[in-house]
């Protein structure tokens, strides 16, 4: 019995000495975590400064991609344009009843992400909020500037006239140098540094009647964007101006009425001395 009980007894101690070491190396583990806690960020906080909340969906677009796979489904290989115009022409087809879903969908969605920005915005120092407002009018302006590039493009606004150093650039593109368009456009500004004077004066007489041309159509597009009522569109405005009468002109009209008045005060002034 004795052997058996010093075996037991050395098991005891094994699995005592297992444990002790399994929660030092426990602790060692949770000291770790806690020392690059304290040196390192909180991950949700970092992650939520580097950017805003992202701005939520509304109603047709949370109906778009709700259909989409069904579309999918049904049509493989259709062209992303397809699903969107028929997505489109369901959505026109839903009754008010039928939006509701999707639009109290946004509605909620539209003041959780107002709760959000502001938690966002209130983590923002000084410099930051004034850094996102720039940002953020920038590209208010880029999108601005894009739609309107686009509805002049839809209305046939002509092309401005090119320079001559563009002239020779799209002339020579094919065969420059460079395996990227940004080396085969240096390698083309490189030559027309060196390109001869007469050579230069043939882009030059190019360029002039390109600008002919330009002035030429965009006075024709002016004069019918004010016919059609969109004189916002014309860099200066052709419309008839009325010319205010001159201050010389008013004087001279004035002029034979104030001797009639002077004559008749004269003759009465003789009358009454006569008699």
């Amino acid at each position: 019995m004795a052997p058996f009980g010093l075996m037991t007894a050395g098991a005891s101690w094994l699995a005592k000495s297992f444990s002790v070491f399994s929660c030092t190396s426990t602790l060692a583990r949770c000291s770790s975590v806690l020392s690059a806690t304290h040196i390192t960020p909180v991950k949700y906080l970092s992650s939520q400064a580097s950017g805003p909340p992202k701005k939520p969906e509304n109603g047709y677009l949370r109906f778009l991609v709700q259909q989409r796979p069904d579309i999918t489904r049904h049509f493989p290989g259709i062209k992303p344009v397809e699903i969107i115009r028929k997505v489109a022409g369901q959505w026109r087809m839903l009754t008010a009843e039928q939006k509701k879903p999707f639009d109290e969908a946004a509605q909620r969605a539209r003041q959780q992400f107002k709760v959000d920005l502001q938690r966002y915005q209130a983590l923002l120092t000084a410099d930051q909020f004034q850094q996102e407002t720039q940002e953020k009018k920038q590209r208010l302006a880029k999108r601005r500037s894009t739609i309107r590039k686009r509805e002049l493009n839809t209305l046939g606004k002509p092309k401005r006239n090119r320079i001559p150093i563009n002239i020779f650039v799209s002339e020579h593109y094919a065969e420059a140098r460079g395996l990227t368009p940004q080396d085969k456009l240096k390698s083309l500004v490189q030559d027309w540094r060196v390109l001869p004077l007469h050579q230069k004066q043939i882009y030059t007489q190019l360029a002039q009647d390109d600008k002919i041309r330009y002035n030429n159509e965009i006075r024709s597009w002016e004069e019918h964007m004010v016919e059609i009522g969109r004189p916002d569109l014309v860099r200066e405005k052709i419309l008839p101006t009325k010319r205010k009468p001159a201050a010389k002109a008013q004087t001279i009209k004035k002029g034979p009425k104030k001797l009639l008045d002077t004559a008749k005060k004269a003759t009465a002034s003789k009358t009454v001395r006569s008699k």
